[in-house]
């Protein structure tokens, strides 16, 4: 669990919109600083300026694509150089595809892949060591109720945040004992512009949803639980525990049902 939120530093990726861009006021209304960095400058100058309005804290703005090569070891690189030392990171940034095998984008996958497993693993693998050496700090990371079993139609998007969770899971295990919590945030279907983009806005009609400010709520207080994966939602909880019950070619064949797209796009959360 964080030691203390007030005047420590949190680093929150894909801050520019969805989860990231409404956890960065809650942690600052708590009392941290905060590095917010995403692909796009307008998009974050103007948060970063309300935040300090708002409750006085220090936020520093890094523009980076962590879907680009060797992107998150320059972000590390310039938060060391910045002499800012991470409390809190918030792996947010990532984005999702749905669409028919036939008219998948290659590159926008080989993206996802980079972006929703690379870089989360390697922007991990260099804060986590500092907060080793000093007893605490904490890693929130946003996976999916997806994370559970395969899905149709977003088979990639699905697998890359299995890997998020077990990835997680399995940090969490490692460093409990040393002062540091890693845990994983599991959202269903969340009332952002995702599923517009995504080219299938019926999804929030037909599906129960939750506002991103309950998501993050959830995810804050399980955080300081130090649980190591937490699934916002009661309806979301016994969803991911009944694709247990059933076998996994009913579970993926049913989510044909329920997830096929109208039209193959993607979206960006970062």
């Amino acid at each position: 669990m964080i030691d203390a939120y007030t005047d420590r530093w949190a680093l929150v990726t894909g801050a520019s919109s969805g989860i990231g861009a409404e956890l960065a006021p809650r942690l600052a209304a708590r009392g941290m600083n905060l590095v917010l960095t995403a692909r796009l400058e307008e998009q974050l100058h103007e948060p970063a300026r309300e935040l300090h309005t708002s409750h006085g804290t220090q936020t520093e703005v890094i523009v980076c694509d962590l879907s680009e090569t060797d992107s998150p070891r320059t972000l590390f690189e310039e938060v060391s150089r910045r002499e800012i030392d991470i409390e809190l990171v918030v792996n947010n940034a990532g984005f999702g595809h749905v669409g028919q095998v036939e008219e998948a984008p290659l590159d926008d996958l080989h993206k996802m892949i980079r972006l929703n497993i690379e870089a989360l693993m390697d922007l991990t693998y260099r804060f986590l060591p500092a907060m080793l050496d000093r007893g605490h700090g904490a890693i929130l990371d946003v996976s999916s109720l997806a994370a559970f079993q395969p899905v149709a139609y977003m088979g990639v998007y699905s697998s890359t945040k299995a890997f998020v969770l077990h990835f997680s899971e399995a940090l969490w295990a490692e460093v409990r004992d040393r002062g540091v919590t890693v845990m994983a945030v599991c959202p269903g279907t969340t009332r952002t512009d995702f599923f517009d983009v995504a080219g299938v806005p019926a999804w929030l009609q037909k599906h129960s949803s939750l506002s991103a400010d309950r998501v993050v709520k959830v995810a804050l207080k399980a955080m300081e639980r130090r649980k190591q994966f937490v699934i916002p939602g009661w309806r979301n909880f016994l969803l991911s525990m009944l694709v247990r019950i059933g076998s996994r070619r009913t579970v993926v064949r049913e989510s044909m049902k329920y997830f096929r797209p109208q039209k193959p796009t993607t979206k960006s959360d970062s």
